[in-house]
């Protein structure tokens, strides 16, 4: 029986990244192992009024994601984005979409985006990650909360993060 050759499993991890927390590192790590080429795709997001400008929060999630990559095997890139999901699956050639997922009000937001994303292209799957246990609660939003009224984000975030977020927001280690 003659071997198929392998074709290239590419997904995408869209979000904020506003700013890349350790939750979203678990996330990044797993998925690193289902996939060869994992692009995480950073949303502009200007509405929201970001903490960190897009080129910096590209800077840090390819930083913090180097281990992993090295570890998996797996290349990763981080790209900016805005527009639908789907159209920057397409762009990238990614066949996956990662979405994690750290409680049950997450899918309820989830799963009917992930049926329009597979109505607008049927090629393209949505795959749930659920947060590992000791990282469901982190989210950025609460990070740059408690950063900016003075308290320890260190065990939310990695190093270099934690860094910048506090240098951003004017405090020292």
């Amino acid at each position: 029986m003659a071997e198929r050759p392998t074709a290239e499993r590419t997904g995408v991890y869209p979000g904020t990244f506003d700013p890349v927390t350790n939750g979203h590192l678990d996330v990044i790590g797993r998925a690193a192992r289902l996939v060869d080429r994992l692009v995480i795709g950073v949303a502009r997001s200007a509405g929201k009024g970001p903490l960190f400008p897009l080129e910096e929060r590209l800077e840090l999630v390819l930083a913090e994601t180097r281990a992993i990559a090295q570890e998996t095997g797996t290349v990763i890139e981080a790209v900016p984005f805005e527009g639908l999901l789907v159209t920057l699956a397409r762009q990238v050639g990614a066949n996956v979409i990662i979405r994690g997922l750290r409680s049950v009000t997450d899918f309820d937001y989830e799963a009917p985006m992930a049926g329009m994303n597979r109505r607008l292209d049927p090629g393209v799957e949505t795959v749930f990650l659920m947060a590992g246990e000791s990282t469901q609660f982190i989210a950025s939003r609460l990070v740059r909360e408690i950063a900016a009224l003075g308290g320890d984000i260190s065990g939310f975030v990695p190093g270099l993060t934690r860094e910048r977020t506090l240098r951003r927001l004017g405090r020292t280690g």
